[in-house]
Parts: structure tokens; sequence; C-alpha cells
């Protein structure tokens, strides 16, 4: 009996067996989606309104006060005024300030679930091991899959857009505080102990504040990855920058994507820069 090696295996229905376990999450937990989207959705449309209930010069000039804050010195603040001017004038004021919106919900969800996440993977080695293999599964996989699921579990809109960032988004902040924690000298925690401090003690007064450094950096790592789904999730229904530039590819306008993306280009430094100096200065003054 021969065997031919070159044979096509029994296929293996994993996209089946996907398909099946999605339906029977939309089935059951429709109330759960439902309400989930519900208090996401009224965020987004909180933070939205908040930008854009003030004429745009205020808003911008606050941008530059908050930027001046971070930094103190005057290139941040330039920088803020010129770039959001530049928006501005460009006419993608409501459109940057929609894509604000589901950044900053998408990134506070991420800290949410990431930072508890983080913790409790620094402090226990079994949920370690149980969610890297998570993380770097979500990390690789490509973020156009992210949309699938989606649609049928909170249909098309922005809610879905922030859905699909969040699970994209979210590897870094868990990441980035599980290594700060594990990176606190372990002299300063015997000296924690000896001193009769408890776990939750510990955690508070003395990890946390050292660790503060690098769970910025990884919160940074979050926005910057959030900022990258903008024109993914346009394609289901998400607007701001990023369906500018998607309606720019359909219709081969050259010079309304690159508008758009320069717009997007301009949020990601700033929010960046930001960021990066609100962690030099926990770096420097670690509490």
């Amino acid at each position: 009996m021969s065997f031919d090696f070159y044979s096509t295996p029994p296929r293996l229905p994993l996209g089946k067996w996907i398909e099946h376990g999605l339906d029977f999450v939309v089935e059951h937990a429709a109330p759960a989606t439902r309400a989930f989207a519900g208090i996401v959705e009224t965020g987004i449309n909180l933070v939205e309104n908040s930008l854009m209930m003030p004429p745009p010069p205020f808003t911008i000039a606050l941008f530059a006060l908050l930027a001046w804050l971070a930094s103190r010195k005057p290139g941040l603040p330039l920088f803020a005024l010129a770039g959001f001017l530049l928006i501005w004038s460009m006419g993608f004021w409501p459109a940057t300030m929609a894509t604000l919106a589901m950044v900053v919900m998408a990134t506070l969800l991420s800290v949410i679930i990431g930072i508890p996440l983080g913790i409790l993977a620094a402090i226990s080695h079994p949920t370690e091991r149980a969610i890297m293999p998570v993380l770097d599964l979500m990390q690789t996989m490509p973020s156009f899959v992210y949309l699938i699921p989606t649609i049928p579990l909170f249909g098309l809109g922005k809610v879905a857009a922030v859905f699909a960032t969040l699970v994209f988004a979210l590897p870094p902040a868990i990441r980035m505080t599980c290594l700060g924690i594990r990176q606190v000298p372990k002299e300063l925690l015997e000296c924690a102990e000896a001193f009769g401090a408890t776990r939750w003690q510990r955690l508070c007064t003395l990890e946390l504040p050292l660790a503060a450094p690098t769970i910025l950096a990884g919160i940074n790592q979050t926005v910057m990855l959030a900022l990258s789904m903008v024109v993914v999730a346009a394609m289901i229904g998400a607007k701001g920058l990023g369906g500018e530039v998607w309606k720019a590819i359909q219709r081969l306008d050259v010079g309304l994507g690159f508008e758009a993306g320069i717009g997007i280009v301009i949020i990601a430094i700033f929010l960046d820069r930001i960021l990066l100096k609100i962690g030099a200065r926990a770096a420097r003054n670690p509490r």
C-alpha cells in the first residue's frame, strides 16, 4: 500500500468552529453587547461634543497650552498651534475632532482594561503565562481581521471601530505595565517588606510610582496603534480623518488623501510628544 505524501490532508474546519462560536456569542450576548455599545457611544459623543462645542480658535489655543504645560518649551506649543490651524484651514476640523474622540475612547478603555491585567500578570506568573500568548496573537493578527467580528456584534459605525481598535491597541498597555512593575528593584521591595508594608501598600506607594514611566510608554504605544487603526476602521463606517482617507482611496483623489493623512500625522506627533514629555517628567520625579 503506497502513501502519497503530496496529497492534501483532511481539512480541519477551524474557520467553521470560529464562525459557530461567534454566532453563539452574538445570539446569547446581545444584551451585553448592546449595553457596552451604548456606553461607548455615549462616551464618544461626550468627548466629541466637548471638543466641538468651543470655537476652533479656542480649542487650538487650549491644545497649545496643554503642549506648553507638558514641555515647558516653545517648540511643541508652536507646532500644535501651526498644525491644528492647518487642519482647520483645510476644512478637516469636525473630522479631526471625531478622530480624537475615537482615539481617546479606545485609549481610555485600553488603560482601564490593560493596566489591571498588567498588574495581575506582574504579580502572578500563571496569569502571565496565560496572557502573553493571547497578546502575541492579538499583536500578530492582521488588523483587518478584527473588523470581521465587530459587524455582527456592534454593527457599523464608531462603536465597532472603537472595539476593533481596542483589541489591536490593548497589548502594549498590558505588556509595559507588567514590565514596569517587574523592573522595580528587589532591594526596594525588601525594604518595604522590612518596614511592614502590605502587598497593596507596596503596589500603590512603591511599584506603581516607579513603574509610571514604563506604563506611560505603553500608553503612548497604545495611542499610536489606535491612530494607525483610524483608516482601517473607516471601512466599517467610522468617520473622521480615516473616513476622508478611505473616501480619497475610493475616488483616487491624491490631494484629499494626502491632506487627511497630514492631519493624522499632526495628531500623532502632538499626542506622542506630550506623552513623551509627561513620561520623562515622571521618570525624573518618581514618587
